[in-house]
């Protein structure tokens, strides 16, 4: 298994009081939270569609159908205020690129015409 996380320790604190499935909830509790919100950023990080999610985060159709429970139950919205308390500025920018319109490209020519 890959140990290459995107949440920071001091994050996955903060978080993981809002997850649910802990041991001590009621109900059926999750191998590993950890593992599986770090199976959630891996398919928004790279845009993946379910079935390609890497095996060591699980059965793929597992890790949807408890991600889908999650959203329904408000989880993920609770994790993102978690979160959101302290921004990470590190990979903030902005982009201020500025093409060039040739000079042919700059209008429509001769306006509206009038269709026979």
């Amino acid at each position: 298994m890959e140990e290459r996380f995107v949440l920071t320790d001091a994050q996955w604190a903060k978080i993981e009081p809002h997850c649910l499935g802990k041991v001590g909830d009621p109900g059926r509790s999750g191998l590993n939270n950890r593992l599986f919100v770090e199976g959630v950023l891996w398919i928004a990080r790279t845009g993946s569609p379910w079935r390609d999610l890497p095996p060591w985060f699980g059965k793929w159709n597992t890790v949807f159908k408890r991600y889908r429970d999650w959203v329904k139950a408000g989880v993920f919205q609770k994790l993102f205020e978690a979160l959101s308390d302290e921004p990470d500025m590190e990979y903030a920018m902005i982009d201020g690129t500025v093409v060039k319109v040739h000079r042919h490209g700059q209008g429509a020519k001769g306006g509206p015409k009038a269709r026979p």
